[in-house]
């Protein structure tokens, strides 16, 4: 017992004499958090976002390639802040988001944007596409119903991810087709095709919301050109350049025990043929796939869909042409889209040891009710901790939201510029 005293009276004292030395250590993590999340709060209240409606021309005769400067140009709206703008202003970097909507069957297509880049996305929309019109907008969710869901309404959503690590490209557009110059809209085949004209039979007091938020960013805040690299090496059964040093322990029983000298490496096997020559086709084209992608202008972002409408008219079975859309770009080599767990507005009731089955009904209401919150205020699921975000390069994008033309989607709900725009003659008299 005296020994047990003499031993935790010292320690108690110190402790209960020094206890408030910990604190900063322990409180570091969270202060950094609350004061970043209460400065990016009050930055996002002078930031004046807009929606601009989309109105797509009748005929689209420009290739993908086209809608890849659309995006090279959104993405010049990169400006991350440096220290004092992050920490005292709260700035943070912008996002835009990219909508598809079909209300009651109508098609539209929005961007929706800080005020103070309408400018670019006119620019980069209108050197590309003269022919398409762009019209600033209500915000369309202001009408959506704000309680759902409720006795009326009801809603499905989910937020997406990928499979596979987010280096691994998707299916894009040169894979489903071979692009020609001279090739018309109708021999494409359009990924878009499919979700549109689902969209078109959308009926009454039903809508769907499919929502790309996204902004640009680089190497400098996420590292996908180390993380890609580490994929290709392991394929190519590269050697791993850092060197790891071995613990004292077992230097000295290497040297004791096998005669080992410290640091001395082990003889790499010569191989007669270069493990690039030992790929199979599909090793390759995961390796070109890769590559492909990190060396083009990255943005992130998340994915998302929600479908609602009145309980005694819509038909939930339409949310199979969202899925099906998602599920184009899919591959079993490369990478695949998800629905992401969490954010499913369904609840398993064999879950948490069964306790689901007493709770299942305050569950699910309290799923849809967030990932509508999350739509409404284009925000990701998890806010304000870090969500699931996936990284999309320009080719990608350009493969998933694109301008079609009436000979690809002949879809008669999407509305349409009829008559082309033209410059007046040089020599029109004026008054």
């Amino acid at each position: 017992m005296r020994l047990f005293s003499s031993i935790f009276i010292p320690i108690w004292i110190i402790v209960r004499t020094w206890w408030w030395a910990v604190l900063p250590f322990l409180l570091w993590r969270p202060f950094k958090y609350l004061l970043l999340f209460w400065r990016n709060n009050l930055f996002s209240k002078k930031v004046d976002n807009i929606l601009l409606e989309i109105i797509m021309p009748a005929e689209v005769e420009r290739p993908f390639k086209a809608m890849e400067q659309v995006y090279a140009g959104f993405w010049m709206m990169y400006d991350p802040p440096d220290f004092y703008e992050k920490w005292v202003e709260g700035k943070y970097q912008i996002s835009f988001s990219i909508e598809i909507v079909s209300i009651e069957g109508s098609i539209h297509f929005y961007i929706r944007a800080p005020k103070g880049v309408r400018n670019l996305i006119e620019a980069s929309i209108y050197s590309q596409y003269p022919e398409v019109e762009i019209r600033e907008t209500e915000d369309y969710v202001n009408n959506m119903p704000k309680d759902m869901p409720n006795q009326k309404w009801d809603l499905w959503g989910c937020d997406y991810e990928f499979l596979k690590d987010d280096v691994y490209p998707i299916k894009t557009y040169p894979r489903f087709f071979e692009e020609r110059p001279a090739q018309e809209e109708r021999e494409r085949v359009d990924p878009l095709a499919a979700l549109l004209e689902g969209l078109a039979k959308t009926g009454p007091g039903e809508q769907i919301c499919v929502q790309f938020t996204l902004k640009p960013i680089t190497v400098g805040e996420n590292n996908f050109k180390k993380r890609a690299e580490a994929v290709v090496n392991k394929m190519l059964k590269r050697p791993d350049k850092t060197i790891k040093r071995q613990p004292m322990i077992k230097e000295a029983a290497d040297v004791v025990l096998f005669g080992k000298l410290p640091g001395e490496a082990k003889e790499e096997e010569e191989h007669l043929i270069p493990p690039e020559m030992q790929l199979t086709p599909g090793e390759r084209e995961i390796i070109a796939g890769i590559e492909n992608k990190i060396s083009k202008p990255m943005f992130q972002g998340f994915l998302r869909f929600i479908i609602f409408g009145e309980r005694d008219k819509w038909n939930k079975g339409n949310l199979r042409n969202v899925l099906g859309y998602f599920a184009n770009f899919n591959t079993e080599n490369l990478n695949s889209f998800k629905p992401w767990a969490p954010s499913i507005t369904k609840v398993h009731k064999h879950e948490k040891f069964f306790l689901n089955i007493f709770m299942h009904k305050t569950l699910v209401f309290f799923k849809k009710r967030r990932l509508l919150r999350r739509y409404i205020s284009r925000l990701p699921y998890n806010y304000p901790k870090p969500g699931k975000t996936l990284l999309f390069n320009l080719e990608e994008l350009a493969t998933m939201f694109h301008f079609v033309g009436r000979s690809a989607v002949p879809a008669p709900a999407i509305k349409r510029v009829e008559a082309k725009k033209g410059e007046p003659p040089a020599n029109l008299p004026g008054e």
